[in-house]
């Protein structure tokens, strides 16, 4: 199977079993609307991904992968707010709260959250270990808040009280986009740590993966919001300047910026030797870094 097909597979189980939540009318539209715009669906990805290269049965992770999915939705309707950074298109189509209206688009974040951590807790299968919900869980709430991507976002928002140095940016990035990607890594570890016995080295390994991982997917995302266009990314180009923010562009330039990609990218390949992966899937985790790396939307 190569890498496309293999994407495309994990990709087509999470857009089946998303289309079975949020059916009603009302409020759950509102969710649905946002939930089934498309996109990558990087992060219940990794999650099925780390499943089964750890050695499991990456439907049986089905669950914990749409519950980050959820979890990042929710992120993405309150950051296309007016009070965030007031973005009127995602993933080529208007943004939650231009079809919806402010409130709405509130509420429908606050519910999918609510609804990432129940879907993890009600995850169903044949657990060896019974605690393995609540396990992924805890993960998933831990990366979503005061001290995840919460407390990211929150330092986000400080404008020019924000960072002034790489360094700086990096913590913001780590907390704001990196915590998340741990997350999708670590609860796809979990799943398959609840089906069978795994090595302890794929838990650090899928940690360290997910860090270089995100710092490479964010800088790439500054980059391309300078360098590409409204059309190919599908959402607004050029807010970050037009908000004042400081991004890994301005800090270190085009060329810098690509440098750090290319890095991180191997840094995260890197990390996969650290364990044993009898699932076989590495190969696809090192194919994905090296695709988010250069990725053009």
């Amino acid at each position: 199977m190569t890498y496309q097909e293999c994407y495309d597979r994990y990709k087509d189980m999470v857009e089946t079993r998303l289309l079975q939540y949020f059916t009603g009318k009302g409020l759950e539209e509102v969710m649905r609307y946002s939930l089934l715009a498309g996109g990558k669906r990087l992060r219940p990805v990794l999650t099925l991904a780390f499943c089964e290269a750890a050695g499991g049965r990456p439907e049986l992770a089905l669950d914990f992968a749409c519950a980050v999915e959820m979890l990042h939705t929710y992120s993405l309707i309150h950051d296309d707010l007016p009070c965030m950074d007031n973005d009127d298109l995602r993933r080529g189509k208007p943004t939650c709260h231009k079809v919806y209206g402010e409130t709405a688009a509130v509420l429908a974040g606050d519910a999918l959250q609510a609804a990432a951590f129940w879907t993890a807790l009600q995850a169903p299968g044949p657990w060896a270990r019974s605690d393995t919900p609540a396990r992924a869980a805890a993960v998933l709430a831990e990366a979503a808040g005061e001290l995840g991507m919460c407390l990211g976002q929150y330092w986000d928002t400080l404008g020019k009280e924000g960072p002034n140095s790489i360094e700086k940016l990096m913590e913001i990035d780590d907390k704001k986009t990196g915590d998340l990607l741990r997350a999708a890594c670590l609860m796809g570890v979990i799943a398959a740590a609840g089906q069978r016995e795994t090595d302890p080295g794929c838990v650090d390994a899928a940690m360290v993966y997910a860090c270089a991982l995100g710092l490479a997917f964010q800088i790439q995302d500054d980059l391309l919001d300078v360098t590409s266009t409204r059309e190919a990314l599908g959402k607004s180009i050029g807010s970050d300047a037009q908000n004042g923010k400081t991004t890994y562009v301005t800090l270190a330039g085009v060329e810098g910026c690509r440098h750090a990609v290319a890095g991180y990218t191997e840094e995260a390949k890197k990390a996969l030797t650290k364990a044993r992966w009898p699932g076989g899937g590495e190969q696809f985790l090192r194919d994905l870094a090296d695709e988010l790396g250069k990725r053009e939307r």
